[in-house]
């Protein structure tokens, strides 16, 4: 970047600089100090990386996240939530230079009064920050306005995840439709969500080799139609079946003899896989008839992981399992269920004890106690 101040005939200081793509910029002030620390404030901000384009920092928050969001590459349900975000902000008609740290704050209050989630505002508010932020690598802004603001509480993990109980889930397959208990079951036993369970087509199910291929799932877009797509991103995966849930298709395929490896294992309308409406209904009559309430069919997704956590599986397994991208989000989401390095001390020690004393371990803690 080049610089310099001049005096003009009216009596005024111009200072000017041409950025690095040869534009030339300008202000005129009363005294040459005020000249001298402009141009130093910009000088600084080349040097550190944070120089924006006056004119460029113009343009709306709406019109900015319109030219950007057009030159990505996104899934539908990311443009859903990506579109909503934005015209959920009260600055959008601001220039984005103008938007204030401040403003950002206004806009998570607004959210935590209106009731939502705590994780509803955190995925929005990630979604505005992602656009800021390439604002700033289009040196459209300097500086981040969301920076350092602080999101809603969310509640613990162990707090707010509900696991059903082994005795609950035997009683939701117990008292299901039998069109609906290998849903049911691919959900607790395989812990498929619930769009990639009625993705399931005859033919990702190996009966032989007992596992299932997760490479579909299915979503509503526009207004409630029903779109087939790939599963979440790093959620490609091979599921491998336990000799009873094989047993539980085999018997299902058998009765209402689903055949062709490209038929939906559920039928929704017509040759179709089942809305996800469908499959609410179904859950919410299965829940009744159970006599049962405030479980959520994404729940069985929790009590399959903490079925695999319990039988010992270590977090590798859990995350290729369960399809999260990153073992992180296994341990964000689970890492509670984990035996803690007591629980690990006691059964450690309880197993050295019953291997050094066997049986005489337990007469002596039953004579100790008919000697009290």
């Amino acid at each position: 970047m080049t610089g310099s101040i001049a005096k003009r005939t009216n009596g005024k200081w111009r200072a000017r600089y041409r950025d690095e793509t040869g534009k030339e910029h300008s202000r005129h002030f009363d005294r040459k100090i005020d000249a001298q620390r402009w141009l130093d404030q910009v000088t600084s901000t080349v040097v550190t990386g944070t120089y924006a384009d006056p004119r460029a920092g113009r343009i709306t928050f709406s019109a900015y996240f319109g030219e950007w969001s057009a030159r990505q590459i996104w899934a539908p349900g990311t443009v859903l939530a990506m579109s909503l975000a934005a015209r959920s902000v009260p600055f959008a008609a601001k220039p984005m230079k103008s938007v204030r740290h401040s403003d950002v704050e206004t806009w998570i209050k607004q959210m935590n009064a209106a009731g939502l989630a705590p994780g509803t505002v955190k995925t929005r508010f990630v979604n505005i920050r992602s656009v800021f932020r390439a604002a700033m690598k289009d040196r459209v802004i300097g500086s981040d306005p969301t920076d350092g603001v602080r999101l809603p509480r969310r509640r613990r993990a162990d707090v707010a995840m509900s696991v059903p109980t082994p005795e609950e889930v035997g009683q939701l397959m117990a008292v299901a439709d039998e069109r609906f208990q290998p849903f049911i079951a691919l959900c607790a036993f395989a812990g498929l969500r619930l769009g990639e369970a009625a993705g399931v087509r005859l033919g990702d199910i190996d009966f032989l080799r007992k596992s299932m291929k997760v490479s579909r799932q299915i979503q509503r877009v526009n207004g409630g139609a029903i779109d087939v797509r790939a599963p979440k991103y790093g959620s490609e995966r091979v599921v491998y079946l336990a000799d009873s849930l094989v047993n539980v298709f085999a018997e299902y395929v058998a009765a209402y003899g689903t055949t062709g490896k490209e038929r939906w294992l559920f039928a929704g309308e017509g040759d179709g896989p089942p809305h996800q409406n469908t499959v609410g209904y179904w859950w919410r009559k299965t829940l009744r008839d159970a006599g049962l309430s405030g479980i959520k069919l994404h729940d069985l997704r929790h009590f399959y992981a903490s079925g695999l956590i319990a039988a010992g599986c270590d977090v590798v397994t859990v995350q290729r399992s369960l399809g999260h991208a990153k073992a992180t989000t296994t341990l964000n989401t689970y890492a509670h269920l984990w035996p803690t390095a007591e629980d690990r001390t006691r059964k450690a020690a309880e197993s050295i004890m019953s291997a050094s004393l066997g049986t005489r371990a337990t007469r002596a803690v039953g004579d100790a106690s008919a000697a009290e």
